[in-house]
């Protein structure tokens, strides 16, 4: 199934529509789709890298959106749209313990999925239920996917396909390298 979603999601890409594609893409990902908009980004990019950073705000302006949607699903419809998502990412059970101390690291979270690979909705979702500061949420979702979409159009924009391997198999753990780097001096800072 996820092939499938994978391989049509790649396909629009290469329609007269893809800038609209990669909106919905971008949006519905941030909120329950399983498949990354960096599929439609990657081969967009490359085709017309002078477009890099207009698709990346695209990409940026509907997962920031998306994620507002996210939040609202967390916010008022955990029980019938909710649970069944976070139950589909196997994060269900996980999710009550969670959320006690999100509310402590929310913004930390917000950012760390935000950049890393992993699901960007289930923090979404998780910052309605525990309603974090709204503000917060926005300000920290916005800097996330700012920084991985266009961080993408950079090296996309500046390298093109050589670095096309890398941003596909690599970049995750690079974010998540830098993301405990980053909290990890954070909490060093904090100790002195």
């Amino acid at each position: 199934m996820l092939r499938g979603l994978y391989n049509w999601t790649l396909s629009l890409a290469r329609s007269p529509h893809a800038l609209l594609a990669l909106a919905i893409v971008a949006f519905i990902e941030s909120s329950f789709f399983p498949i990354p908009p960096d599929v439609l980004m990657i081969p967009m990019i490359i085709a017309r890298p002078s477009r890099a950073f207009v698709i990346a705000g695209v990409a940026t302006v509907a997962s920031v959106l998306g994620g507002i949607f996210g939040y609202y699903i967390g916010f008022a419809l955990m029980e019938s749209v909710g649970q069944p998502i976070l139950d589909f990412y196997g994060k269900g059970e996980y999710f009550a313990e969670f959320a006690l101390r999100y509310n402590e690291w929310g913004a930390w979270a917000v950012l760390v999925a935000g950049v890393t690979p992993f699901p960007y909705k289930v923090i979404t979702i998780a910052s309605g239920v525990t309603q974090l500061s709204f503000p917060v949420f926005i300000i920290a979702s916005i800097m996330a996917r700012a920084l991985r979409f266009f961080l993408v159009a950079v090296l996309l924009w500046k390298f093109g396909e050589p670095i096309r391997d890398f941003v596909e198999k690599r970049l995750g753990l690079v974010f998540i390298v830098f993301c405990v780097l980053l909290i990890g001096g954070f909490a060093v800072l904090g100790a002195l």
